[in-house]
């Protein structure tokens, strides 16, 4: 990563432009009119990756010092797949109180606020007390991202299987910040009949150990089928698996699931099931690994929403706009979808402007655009 200025510095008129006295003049009319930050400096296109190190990849709590390396990616990949400029922050701090406070005072140099690799379930508290305090987008891309993206892959999955979502039993195994997010996506989708596990068995209202977050989550998946038990014991006759969990699915169960399954194994680097295990009973196969067909890749999401709730000046990323991304990215694969094509490739030039351009419409249409 690098920082680069956009003007020439050649000259002495050039300093003087860019620097002293020229900017004071930038400055006087910000004072007078702090609208203006939108037209003088970086910060309407710049986003802040923050994270506090507690969960990232599949290496765990690692601390801020070796997060950074992911969070520089991540500001990397804003920058080509959306236009976006990001900064790498992270936070020497695990205390939820800290990261709000810390991000808070720090919002008026940014455009919008990605979260990234903070350990559930702060995570979810974190997020919500933000987008609460702050007018700018906040965005979770372990929740969000790969909420989006397994939305568009399970679109054009169910189309090919011609399976209709309201009739589509989805199991989903991981009940940390993805395994919400996914669930809550889908939902809004149009999923109804849901369950989701963690490693005691599927989330529902009676079990005296959940989380106030598994608990409401409970009370729109199972609660409303009746449906308890194992992993194993719901796969059997299930038509999708996602997992966002990690570990292995017996082979046994994995068989016991609908002919013309659709399983999407999202566990890095070791999928829960792996292809070869999958493609003996599913039609459609996916993972998080590039090495494999049908990659569920959060970069296919998270610069095309950020540019487009950019291009809005939107104050928040509602479910609309990601219901939206997921669409937009569903539609992409067009008349080549296929087992083994059923999301873009990142590398598509389409995907960034496509996403964005839905992102920006639905914040319109959300009553979040101020552009």
């Amino acid at each position: 990563m690098e920082v680069a200025s956009t003007v020439g510095l050649a000259t002495r008129d050039d300093l003087s432009l860019a620097y002293t006295p020229g900017v004071a003049r930038v400055c006087e009319a910000i004072a007078d009119d702090p609208e203006m930050t939108r037209h003088y400096t970086w910060v309407p296109n710049v986003v802040a990756v923050v994270s506090d190190g507690t969960a990232v990849l599949g290496l765990g709590d690692i601390g801020p010092a070796a997060a950074m390396p992911v969070m520089e990616g991540k500001a990397v990949l804003f920058k080509s797949f959306g236009g976006v400029d990001a900064v790498p922050i992270c936070l020497d701090t695990t205390d939820t109180e800290e990261i709000i406070e810390t991000v808070a005072r720090l919002a008026p140099s940014f455009g919008g606020i990605n979260l990234e690799d903070i350990s559930a379930p702060r995570c979810f508290e974190i997020e919500d007390r933000l987008k609460e305090r702050l007018d700018i987008p906040v965005f979770h891309d372990d929740q969000h991202g790969t909420a989006v993206v397994a939305l568009a892959a399970l679109q054009n999955a169910l189309k090919l299987t011609g399976r209709d979502p309201g009739t589509t039993r989805v199991v989903i195994s991981g009940a940390g910040a993805a395994g919400v997010a996914v669930a809550k996506i889908l939902l809004n989708a149009g999923i109804t009949d849901l369950a989701v596990t963690d490693r005691k068995g599927v989330l529902h209202s009676s079990r005296s150990d959940l989380t106030p977050v598994k608990k409401a989550l409970a009370a729109l998946t199972a609660d409303q089928t009746g449906r308890t038990g194992s992993l194993a014991d719901v796969l059997d006759g299930a038509d999708v698996y996602i997992g966002l969990s990690g570990g292995t699915v017996p082979e046994e169960d994995v068989a016991r699931m609908a002919p013309e399954s659709i399983i999407f194994g999202l566990a890095n680097p070791t999928p829960e099931v792996h292809p070869d295990v999958a493609h003996k009973y599913a039609r459609i196969v996916a993972t998080g690994r590039s090495d494999f067909p049908n990659q569920i890749n959060n970069v296919l999401a998270f610069p095309g929403i950020f540019r487009g709730a950019f291009d809005a000046h939107a104050t928040a990323i509602t479910e609309g706009m990601k219901l939206a991304a997921a669409t937009a990215l569903a539609d992409l694969v067009g008349d080549d979808l296929a087992e083994d094509l059923i999301v873009p490739s990142p590398f598509d030039p389409r995907v960034g402007p496509a996403v964005s351009a839905a992102v920006a419409e639905a914040a319109r249409r959300d009553g979040v655009a101020r552009a």
